[in-house]
């Protein structure tokens, strides 16, 4: 399902995120780092690279990301493994625990947290950052055309998922005993390129849908949502402004 050659195509935008998350996270000899749903594995050599004296482990559900990352070179304290990030569980507990642009893939985040906050070691960390923009006129838009007669009951299975509130997920983090420092931050990102929305969201939020549709119904889905995002988004020569909405938190395991 998922391209990483598509997904890359926004590296910049999609990595800066990354990077002011783990700008908050204050540890300075972990033995133990895991990323969560590291994609092409480019932010986790930023993680073996920060941490040399550390085990880096990234893990994703898809085999293609997985395998990408594999085709360059890996640092001798990173290694990739491939699995399903809603019941991976380390071998040995975590000092770092990240997850960038994941957790919102995976339902039921209150049983998720607690089981990833139960991973973490004495002041363990861990740090995550979610899309908030599932009401933006992007994902709104593209819910108009799920609506559509032609591909309503197709994609009926493909369940979005939104996620919790920075409250939610505070209260969560803090019952368990963490300490926790959240925030959310709005970008305004001015894309280049024709249809750049459109490019954006072929990237990620599309994919399952697109999947699910099957190659005959995917350019029609993608016909009837396209001058609906023109419109939305206009371009202008400097490119297409676009609003996206994240959520990060930091939380610290108590000694």
């Amino acid at each position: 399902m998922w391209d990483p050659r598509q997904y890359s195509h926004f590296r910049g935008e999609r990595s800066r995120p990354f990077f002011e998350l783990l700008s908050r996270v204050d540890v300075a000899t972990p033995a133990t780092v895991a990323d969560l749903g590291c994609g092409t594995g480019d932010l986790t050599r930023a993680l073996a690279e920060r941490w040399p004296g550390a085990r880096v482990t990234g893990v994703d559900s898809s085999e293609a990301m997985v395998a990408e990352a594999r085709t360059r070179e890996v640092p001798a304290n990173l290694c990739f493994e491939v699995a399903d990030l809603a019941t991976w569980a380390p071998p040995q507990p975590l000092d770092v625990l990240v997850s960038n642009a994941a957790l919102h893939w995976v339902p039921d985040h209150a049983g998720l947290l607690t089981r990833l906050a139960g991973s973490l070691a004495p002041q363990g960390v861990l740090a995550f950052q979610v899309p908030a923009n599932f009401e933006a006129p992007s994902h709104r838009l593209v819910d108009e055309v799920r609506a559509l007669p032609r591909f309503a009951s197709k994609v009926a299975p493909v369940r979005r998922r939104p996620v919790e509130t920075l409250e939610a997920y505070e209260t969560l983090l803090a019952g368990l005993g963490l300490s926790v420092d959240a925030w959310e931050t709005t970008y305004l990102h001015v894309l280049p390129g024709e249809d750049a929305v459109l490019a954006w969201l072929l990237g990620t939020t599309l994919r399952p849908v697109l999947a699910a549709l099957g190659a005959e119904e995917s350019p029609a889905f993608l016909e009837a949502l396209r001058p609906r995002l023109r419109e939305a988004y206009p371009a202008y020569p400097r490119g297409t402004p676009f609003r996206f909405t994240r959520r990060f938190v930091v939380a610290r395991r108590a000694s």
